[in-house]
């Protein structure tokens, strides 16, 4: 049986035993999220200008003070790819903090042909110069490492994990499980790891819901998280968009930044926006 069908039925099996936690209202941007100066300079870094647009939709401060990010923490982020949080993060922790990027286990990945997997397996070679050219952060002090390749020294001590959008790649790739088991072995036992994911209706179809098109249901990752050793601690709406309506032929990247469909409808799906997310807290179980 693949790890996708595993996933489908004890995720219905738990969903039919236990209520979903309520959501948390953590929208609203009170003084205490912005007095983060180190942070707001940070997200207001004039090598963003290009970026900040995109801000209303993904609400950086507000995210990374729900995943009570400081700027002395070691903080791994999950599958970088092109860096938008990573221009936030690095110039963020690069004074007291730590700053690791950490991929997936390329060995665990079918490639269609050797050229891309040429690119994923150099890529812990490749970040750190492409990281230190987005941020000035000099090279030599940004890391990379694929998850099952993270070093001992580093196992335990990681204090927050995020991951961004990445999920439902997770699940298509069969790997969900391997991912979450290698990443609650580097988080501290007091750390936490945050999730921000695009969001499927509760009762969507599992077409809609199954990943494939970028969207999860809210519940199904709350499972998937539960059945790896980890426990909800707050959930948010931080990030949530009622504009989305969810049912496009070719899923989320129809909405900007991608915009699968270019210019057809590209003025209806640019006043969308970007798409509806979850926003998940989740620790360690003992």
């Amino acid at each position: 049986m693949t790890e996708k069908l595993i996933f489908a039925g004890v995720v219905t099996a738990l969903l039919a035993t236990a209520a979903v936690p309520a959501l948390a209202n953590h929208h609203e941007k009170d003084g205490a999220m912005h007095r983060d100066a180190a942070l707001m300079t940070a997200i207001n870094h004039e090598r963003r200008k290009d970026e900040k647009a995109r801000d209303v939709y993904r609400n950086p401060a507000e995210t990374l003070a729900f995943f009570q990010v400081k700027p002395t923490h070691s903080v791994a982020e999950y599958g970088p790819g092109g860096g938008w949080y990573t221009r936030i993060l690095l110039p963020y922790l690069s004074g007291k903090g730590k700053y690791v990027a950490v991929n997936g286990n390329s060995d665990s990945i079918n490639f269609t042909d050797r050229a891309r997997e040429g690119r994923s397996k150099s890529w812990p070679e490749r970040f750190p110069d492409a990281a230190s050219k987005w941020t000035d952060v000099p090279a030599n002090k940004i890391a990379a490492y694929e998850s099952d390749e993270v070093p001992d020294e580093l196992k335990g001590k990681i204090d927050r994990i995020l991951i961004f959008r990445s999920m439902h790649g997770m699940l298509n790739g069969a790997r969900s499980d391997s991912e979450l088991q290698s990443l609650r072995g580097i988080l501290a036992d007091d750390g936490m790891i945050g999730i921000v994911q695009h969001r499927a209706d509760a009762d969507a179809s599992y077409a809609m819901s199954k990943g494939t098109k970028g969207y999860l249901k809210q519940a199904s990752v709350i499972a998937l998280f539960e059945l790896n050793g980890f426990e909800l601690v707050d959930s948010s709406e931080i990030n949530a968009n009622p504009k989305d309506t969810k049912d496009y032929e070719k899923g989320v990247w129809t909405l900007p930044p991608v915009l699968t469909n270019k210019d057809e409808d590209k003025a209806k799906y640019q006043a969308i926006g970007e798409s509806d997310r979850m926003t998940l807290l989740f620790k360690k179980r003992p």
